[in-house]
Parts: structure tokens; sequence; C-alpha cells
């Protein structure tokens, strides 16, 4: 080309939740049986969403015809008066309907903010991370992801010295972002944690940005919302369907934005944020239509419950799976539908393997694995071994070697065996 056409930060979107996909289906072409347990798609995992709530999206569909046109720029208003109304009714900093700004999934909001941030801003966050939020940071930033360390030997709580450090020593980080309940980690913040973090972002003029899409699926401790302790600073939270409906597929994600008459310079980057989805014009439609027709349902919280109980008995089996296996640290999880299992240091190195029977198969892993981080070598030969796929931590951006697994297996002795597989696995290639 003429002149150069790509993006300077193009070589920071990875993605290795879905990127480890091409070679899983590699190795399906050759015979090995898959197992998918890197992406978190509930429904492609076999959720069932209740039949009224399909009856709610299809009378929208025959009865509303304005479901089919757009909506308002910053979205539906009575859908962003709903959620104003709820949030508020929770109590913690109080929201307008025009402090609501959807976006097509929490994908778009999360690749917009960091988008039209300026190009020498830095947003922190954490590690291991979801790579949605460090990928789009790093990319706009055309530089590695800063990141503070949740702490496995803590329950991947965050490390508050470590975040105080690295805001103090890097003078061009704007904000903190935390994901609460964590992807992937599957821990959910204390209230003295969070409420430490706001401290920091307080002391150093700093703006707060949440990812809590698993807002609603917790099942351990108690989840608070980035409301409840911002105490004045101002704060931006990511919400969405996609995970609690659940409806990936509708591509519905909202922020709610606190504290904005706090801080002028936070304000004007927020018009950017409506501004520029005024450029859009809007999000979809239907889904913004529907959302208060099946939060506001009274079956609703039992739709709920009933979610977050089947993930909590999968917690416990994977609590229990994992105990006495001393080579890791594997957390129960207390919120998302994730684990993060990590391995004690030194204990993987780029020699070990797995037994693979078909030579094919083999020789394939084998001429990937040369170069590769010890989790990701790990990954592969699980993979090529069991068929079953996992997430290495490096490829969030984690300095610490471990994987994410989901808990989105909906047949529990399935489930049991998935786990029981990867601890023999692990048995035998850490002696290997």
């Amino acid at each position: 080309m003429r002149t150069n056409i790509v993006h300077p930060g193009a070589d920071e979107l990875t993605y290795e939740i879905r990127e480890i996909v091409a070679v899983g289906e590699e190795l399906q072409a050759l015979g090995v049986p898959i197992c998918w347990e890197n992406v978190g798609d509930p429904v492609a995992k076999g959720q069932v969403v209740p039949e009224w709530i399909k009856e709610i999206v299809s009378d929208l569909t025959k009865n509303d015809n304005s479901s089919y046109g757009y909506s308002p720029t910053r979205g539906v208003r009575a859908t962003r008066e709903f959620i104003a109304d709820a949030r508020n009714a929770e109590g913690g900093e109080q929201i307008t309907p025009d402090d609501i700004l959807f976006f097509n999934g929490l994908g778009d909001a999360i690749q917009t903010s960091f988008l039209y941030l300026h190009p020498r801003a830095r947003i922190l966050g954490p590690n291991p991370a979801y790579p949605t939020h460090s990928s789009a940071e790093a990319a706009h930033a055309d530089a590695p992801h800063i990141t503070y360390n949740l702490i496995p030997e803590n329950g991947w709580q965050p490390d508050l010295l470590d975040i105080r450090n690295k805001v103090h020593y890097n003078p061009g980080i704007s904000g903190i972002l935390i994901i609460n309940p964590d992807n992937p980690t599957g821990t959910v913040y204390s209230e003295e944690t969070l409420r430490g973090i706001v401290q920091i972002a307080r002391e150093y003029d700093l703006f707060m940005m949440s990812d809590e899409i698993y807002s609603q699926i917790v099942y351990g401790g108690e989840m608070i919302p980035l409301s409840k302790v911002l105490d004045g600073v101002p704060g931006i939270a990511m919400k969405g369907l996609s995970k609690e409906v659940p409806w990936p597929g509708a591509r519905c994600g909202w922020i709610e934005v606190y504290n904005k008459d706090k801080d002028p310079v936070f304000a004007r980057y927020i018009k950017t944020l409506v501004d520029a989805k005024m450029l859009e014009v809007c999000s979809t439609t239907l889904p913004q239509k529907a959302l208060p027709k099946i939060l506001g349902d009274s079956r609703y919280p039992a739709h709920l419950a009933s979610v977050a109980e089947g993930y909590r008995k999968k917690s416990e089996i994977f609590s229990e799976v994992f105990r006495g296996v001393d080579v890791v640290i594997a957390n129960k999880p207390l919120g998302a539908f994730y684990a993060a299992v990590v391995f004690k240091d030194g204990v993987l190195r780029h020699d070990q393997t797995l037994p693979i029977a078909d030579i094919r198969v083999r020789t394939r892993i084998e001429s990937l694995v040369p170069g590769m981080p010890n989790d990701k070598r790990f990954v592969y030969y699980l993979m090529a071994s069991t068929g079953i796929t996992v997430v290495p931590l490096s490829g969030m951006n984690s300095h610490r070697e471990g994987f994410r697994l989901t808990l989105l297996e909906p047949d529990v002795a399935k489930f049991r065996h998935i786990l029981e597989t990867i601890v023999q696995s692990i048995q035998a290639y850490t002696t290997s």
C-alpha cells in the first residue's frame, strides 16, 4: 500500500478464548471429540431460555411494530427509566435515564469506551484479564496493557498495594477497571477491597470502570455494585443481558454513568461516547423493549435463583475434585460461571507431555507447542489427549501459569467427569 493502513495497536488485539477454536476444529477433523470449555455462552452449552421469556420476545415481534425501528441514540426511554429506577432503589449513587447509554452488546461498549479515550490516557486492569478489555485498552494505547495483580493465595482478591504502586508510578493511568464478579477467576470482590480501590481513585483523581455483566450470577459472598461504594468518585458500570437471561445473541449491553457532574473532563469524555453512538444512530431496539418486561416479571427472581443454584452446586464439585491437588491453586468460584486453576511456581516445564494415541494429532500438536508459554503448552496437550478445551491464563494477560474453564456443562455427571479428567491429566503431565 502507498501508506501504512494498519492501526499501530493492531498486534495487541488477541482473543485466546476463541483463537484456540481453530486448533480444536483441526483436531476435531482428525477424530478428536472436543469438549468446548473455553467460551462463556450458556446457550451453546445447553441452558434453555424459559418459555415465558420467549413469549415476551415473541409478543413484541408480533404486536409492537416499534421494535423493528430505530431507538433513540441513548436507548429506549422507558427502558432507561426502568433501569434508573431499579438502580436508585438499591441506594448508592443516583442516576437519571440520561446517565444510561445502550450499546450492541458489552463488547461494543468496551471497544467504544477505550477507543474514545485520549491516546495517552491508560486504564489499569486486573491480571488475569478478560481479553476484550485488555486487548482494547492496549490497542487504544499502542502499548501493552498495564495490570494489577489478583492474588490466588487470597481468593483472587486484588492486590491493593500493587494497584497503588502502579497508579503512582504510571502517571498516564486515568482510570481503574474492575470486573465483578470476575472473569476469568469467578471471584466476587469484597466491600473492603472495593472501597480500597475507590479510595486510590479518589486520591489520584481517577475514574472507576466496573464490568458487572455477571452481577446477577452470584452464589458465594455478596456482590457490591460500584454505585454503592463510589462516594462521589466518577465511574462507569457496564451491564448486559447476555449472561443472566441468557440472551448473548441479543447483543444488548449498556453503561451507567455515575457522578458525571463531579468532573468536567469526565463529563466531556462521556459526551464523546454519546456523540460516537449518535454517529452509529442507535443500538438494537428489540432487546431494549424486552428488557423491562423480562427483568420486571415476577418470575424473574426465581429464574435467577435457579440459575445461580446450579452454578453453586458445580462450584462445590469443582472444589471437591481439585481438593488435594497440591501442584495447583484452585479457589472455589463465588460468582459468574468460571473457575481459574493456577499452577504453583516451578511446576510446569517446556518438556512435559501427555500421551496422544493418534500420530496425526500428536504430530500436529508437537508442531505447535515449541516456544509456547508453559500453560498454553499444557492446554494444547490436554486438548489433544482428552478433547477438553480450556483457556490458558497466559492468553488472558496473566503472569501466573494456569487455565480457565467454565461451569456451564448442564450434565452434572459429565461436568464431574470433565474435572476428574483434567485432574488426572495435570497429575500425569506434571510427573512426565
